[in-house]
């Protein structure tokens, strides 16, 4: 079956704008993922019978089988913030990544496509940054002409940052700054990352390639919270939290991470230890032709919600949270 791209995750939040952007370019999407039943409006996304749902899980080999049988392309957005239940680093992002590979390998599969990371390091202290590059190496080595995507953090709205550290501002009147709030960013915007996946699957002089993705600015995390308070128009402290007071919160945050997921875990502590911007040393954005959108551009189309009175708010609570 001729362009047929099966992408695993494809329901999650990258995944929903990679495929809208592979059904523009004509592709035929398979969708897998662990619960269909939660993913039935995808297939509003492209013309009638274009895109398909179909039930897999990375932990099963099987499933994979079934779900590539007859695609021309892989493309592996699976990935984890947290650690919860069988769904654990190792699991997800190092063996689930070999075992797409080995069974896009098995099915003929002519180009794979894994999700990584900015930061990914088979040798780093964070299990979720050593396990996307482990998960890289697995994949490379069953799929030598794979590609490979690494992006910094992704924004846009229901985002699992600038959104949720917004919600915590609603309940708290003080922000931390892990590590004083220095790690620098280089945000990509969601429907950015979205089109340049879609570009990466259907070109295939993509083929063996590695794509780092970070979007036109370079931000600390202060900065990062700086900017979503102005866009939300709420004054909280922002407090230094060094990091091994910061490694104990979640530490106890991990606890819990069965019940709800957790604002920061010890992990994700470790992470900040590194900047997560671009090497410059692997084609990016401007390579594929894409010239990615601005924090202060996309910022305000959905953080309204978190203003006092939603969009239709005074400005000049915005104004004033810049003062």
């Amino acid at each position: 079956m001729q362009n047929l791209v099966t992408v695993f995750g494809g329901s999650g939040f990258v995944g929903v704008q990679a495929v809208r952007f592979l059904a523009k370019a004509g592709w035929r999407v398979r969708v897998a993922v662990r619960n269909p039943n939660l993913a039935y409006r995808m297939r509003l996304m492209g013309d009638v019978g274009q895109i398909d749902v179909v039930q897999a899980n990375v932990r099963n080999k099987d499933s994979l089988q079934r779900a590539l049988e007859g695609a021309t392309a892989s493309l592996n957005l699976v990935g984890i913030l947290y650690e919860s239940g069988r769904q654990g680093f190792q699991a997800v992002q190092t063996m689930g990544a070999k075992n797409v590979a080995e069974a896009a390998k098995a099915q003929g599969v002519e180009r794979a496509i894994q999700m990584s990371a900015i930061g990914a390091d088979p040798e780093s202290a964070s299990k979720y940054a050593r396990t996307k590059g482990e998960g890289e190496a697995a994949v490379r080595e069953v799929f030598p002409d794979a590609a490979i995507v690494r992006p910094s953090i992704v924004f846009g709205p229901g985002d699992g940052f600038f959104e949720k550290f917004a919600k915590l501002a609603q309940l708290s009147p003080v922000l931390p700054l892990v590590g004083g709030g220095h790690t620098r960013f280089q945000p990509a915007f969601v429907g950015d990352v979205g089109k340049a996946l879609a570009k990466i699957v259907t070109d295939p002089a993509s083929a063996g390639q590695t794509f780092e993705l970070g979007g036109p600015g370079v931000y600390s995390f202060r900065e990062l919270m700086e900017l979503m308070m102005a866009e939300t128009g709420q004054r909280r402290l922002l407090l230094p939290l060094p990091f091994p007071a910061a490694a104990m919160l979640g530490s106890l945050a991990d606890l819990a991470a069965f019940l709800i997921p957790p604002p920061i875990t010890a992990d994700q502590v470790a992470l900040l230890k590194s900047d997560n911007v671009t090497s410059g040393q692997f084609p990016g954005f401007a390579e594929l032709g894409i010239t990615p959108a601005t924090l202060e551009a996309v910022l305000p189309t959905y953080l309204y919600t978190y203003r006092k009175g939603g969009q239709y708010a005074d400005q000049e609570a915005r104004a004033l949270a810049q003062s």
